[in-house]
């Protein structure tokens, strides 16, 4: 069969070439086209578009590069079109794939949406779109399906993807490949595009100069320049950077500053200490604080439903206030086991519904069948 994937993120990257494995597991005549990146292409896709051309975060930046975003919309829908395929697959990517996800309704394509939207955090009113025009909603959060309920929308809850991919990638023993000088590491995750590393890498790479006997690993994007980062990172002693890296550095690290988003939660499952940093577009930032109803914007929060870990949010990010945090994480004690054992039951939560990416598979599958 033919399957169109639509992921616009390099988390939609991550869960979309998983499902793309197990899809070819189930269907030996698979052929997928994706939106996505080298994951999905390393998993067996034909990519039309990489999702590093497609990021565009906050209201302002979205405005600015509006007419791009339409010329996109524009050909992803004559490619669907020529391509023809028997089931359009969503991942997350809400600003265009609901967009999407509307004309394909009117095209009378099938329609599937693996990892919800987070229609529960702000514009719940999308749900009405979401019910006219997707025929499967695919969720991969505990609470997302008592939020569709209320909707009389009913849901499937596969488990979280990733849980499966620390898992394996645990089993897999690969080692941090960069020198560290027997020093303990402290990770910095400042997230995949440049808009949201600009604003809080200078700020992460400050609270170094705090901390001689550590040694600081900046993850980098892959999608991005070496150029990019070289400026910011020089004329730090004990600072030094990875790509590709990013599971084998958390399970080296001792704690780690990390951007809000997936990668709050890959820090959880590794059981490494964390500070959730966030500091974007002032105006941007502005309009969401009006909008967003939700108490915290960490995954590893939400989930559990209560502060687990500490959240620096704007101006709240300084380095003071890393440095504060940072020292109960690595000498309190006591912090230090509430936090293990709130990730302990963190994750027997998101592992409750089994191995996401097989489960949704098999689901899409057999549906389509």
């Amino acid at each position: 069969m033919k399957y169109y994937i639509i992921a616009g993120e390099a988390s939609g990257d991550l869960h979309g070439s998983n499902l793309i494995k197990a899809l070819h597991t189930l269907d030996a005549n698979a052929n997928i086209r994706c939106w996505g990146g080298d994951k999905m292409q390393a998993a067996g896709a034909t990519v039309v578009k990489h999702y590093r051309d497609l990021a565009f975060m906050g209201f302002t930046e979205v405005v600015k590069n509006l007419p791009t975003i339409l010329k996109n919309i524009s050909h992803c829908k004559k490619d669907i079109l020529a391509y023809k395929p028997d089931v359009l697959l969503l991942i997350d990517y809400p600003g265009f794939n609901l967009r999407i996800a509307k004309w394909a309704k009117q095209e009378q394509l099938k329609i599937v949406y693996y990892i919800s939207p987070q229609v529960w955090a702000w514009k719940e009113n999308r749900v009405k779109s979401i019910k006219e025009c997707v025929d499967k909603m695919l969720v991969i959060l505990p609470f997302e399906k008592e939020f569709y309920k209320k909707w009389n929308y009913p849901v499937e809850y596969v488990g979280h993807p990733l849980v499966e991919v620390v898992e394996d990638f645990k089993k897999s023993n690969t080692a941090l490949d960069i020198a560290h000088n027997g020093r303990k590491i402290i990770a910095l995750l400042p997230g995949s595009r440049k808009q949201e590393i600009l604003k809080k890498l200078p700020i992460m790479l400050e609270v170094s100069k705090h901390y001689p006997q550590y040694q600081f690993i900046v993850a980098k994007a892959p999608g991005l320049d070496e150029d990019f980062y070289n400026h910011m990172l020089s004329g730090y002693e004990n600072v030094s950077s990875v790509v590709h890296q990013t599971y084998a550095l958390l399970s080296a690290s001792s704690a780690a500053l990390v951007t809000s988003g997936t990668a709050t939660l890959e820090t959880a499952l590794f059981a490494v200490p964390e500070i959730i940093c966030y500091k974007g577009n002032a105006i941007s930032y502005a309009i969401a604080k009006r909008l967003i109803k939700i108490k915290f914007i960490g995954l590893v929060n939400l989930i559990m439903n209560k502060e687990v870990v500490k959240e620096l949010i704007q101006h709240e990010l300084t380095v003071e206030n890393i440095k504060k945090e940072l020292d109960q994480l690595l000498n309190d004690a006591a912090r230090k086991e509430q936090l293990q054992n709130d990730y302990t039951a963190l994750k027997e939560i998101l592992s409750k519904g089994g191995h996401a990416s097989s489960n949704a598979a098999r689901i899409i599958y057999e549906w389509i069948k």
